[in-house]
């Protein structure tokens, strides 16, 4: 018989009376409403014949269903960013709407006070798994409409008289700087996407624009040189404003949200993790990423989207590679 998950309030609902007062078996439910909103589906074969197998021993663990097709047995964190994890449920739903409610990022730390986990290992993981599901997937749309393009530089500035071995001395900002270049394309009042990238040429900018933009936009840049000749490739043109005259806008034509999104992006590094290390730099892109194209919906229906994108991605823990990015974290 197919199996219905119970019925639960939403998370704004919950959020009136208090999100950190979650029983576990509430936190499931909204769980398993949320992954399964049609009824629940076994994640190993797809069959929806499933059964709930009652804990009535310490062998067997609360949540616990079995697929009457291929007889696997699974609970709602098999095949997502939760699996394998000896967080409780409870506090994986405090986690998605505690980062999906700062505006500006909630650091490791802070997590793991409100939460209280363990230690900061785990809060530091926790979070990375939930900026996994915040990235978007593969086939995502493309950017259409005015689609505004800039690059930033992201990262913490060398002392005065340090000096990296075999290097000149940093004397200059822009691509001079030993910071991490990033790329943001925002759509007019709409989505953005963000990554880091290796260099700031024609032939990475241009190539990101062409990957990630419908050919009937509209291309808004600063003067770069970088970006000419990208307009003849898209049906609205290419459009520039001269920042070195100081201007910002003209005609309709400005990057005022993209500037607007680096603000968020840099005001998080800064104010909130302090430093990010260029390794995990493009996680932090995707979780500003997700909050800013849900900027306009209530922080609850946003918690359940970044649920939603929690199924089919797994981040593995490395202990030697993650005690080497905890350093610089």
């Amino acid at each position: 018989m197919k199996y219905k998950p119970p019925k639960f309030k939403t998370l704004d609902e919950m959020a009136s009376i208090d999100v950190g007062r979650l029983t576990e078996n509430q936190a499931r439910s909204i769980l398993e409403g949320i992954r399964w909103p049609n009824g629940i589906a076994c994640p190993h074969c797809g069959s929806v014949k499933v059964k709930r197998i009652e804990a009535k021993s310490e062998k067997v663990r609360d949540g616990v269903i079995q697929c009457n097709d291929c007889k696997g047995q699974f609970t709602v964190t098999v095949g997502t960013v939760m699996e394998d994890s000896h967080i409780t449920l409870r506090q994986w739903v405090q986690g998605f709407y505690s980062m999906c409610s700062h505006k500006k990022g909630v650091s490791a730390l802070q997590l793991q006070r409100n939460l209280g986990l363990h230690s900061y290992r785990s809060a530091w993981f926790m979070a990375h798994r939930i900026r996994l599901a915040m990235r978007e997937g593969p086939l995502a749309q493309k950017l259409k409409g005015t689609v505004e393009v800039d690059e930033t530089y992201v990262g913490g500035k060398p002392r005065r008289g340090w000096v990296i071995p075999g290097e000149k001395p940093p004397e200059h900002r822009g691509r001079a700087t030993l910071k991490t270049p990033v790329l943001a394309l925002v759509e007019r009042d709409g989505r953005v996407k963000s990554e880091p990238i290796e260099n700031v040429d024609g032939d990475t900018l241009k190539g990101a624009i062409r990957d990630q933009v419908d050919k009937s936009s509209t291309i808004m840049t600063d003067e770069n040189s970088c970006y000419d000749g990208i307009g003849g490739e898209f049906e609205g043109g290419h459009r520039t404003v001269l920042h070195r005259i100081k201007e910002w806008t003209f005609h309709g034509a400005s990057i005022n949200q993209a500037e607007s999104y680096f603000a968020l992006l840099k005001r998080g590094v800064h104010g909130t993790f302090h430093h990010v290390s260029k390794q995990h730099l493009h996680r932090y892109c995707d979780e500003f990423s997700f909050r800013w194209d849900y900027r306009k919906v209530k922080d609850g229906e946003r918690t359940v989207q970044a649920i939603r994108g929690m199924e089919g991605k797994r981040l593995m823990y490395h202990p030697k590679q993650l005690a080497l990015s905890l350093k610089h974290a």
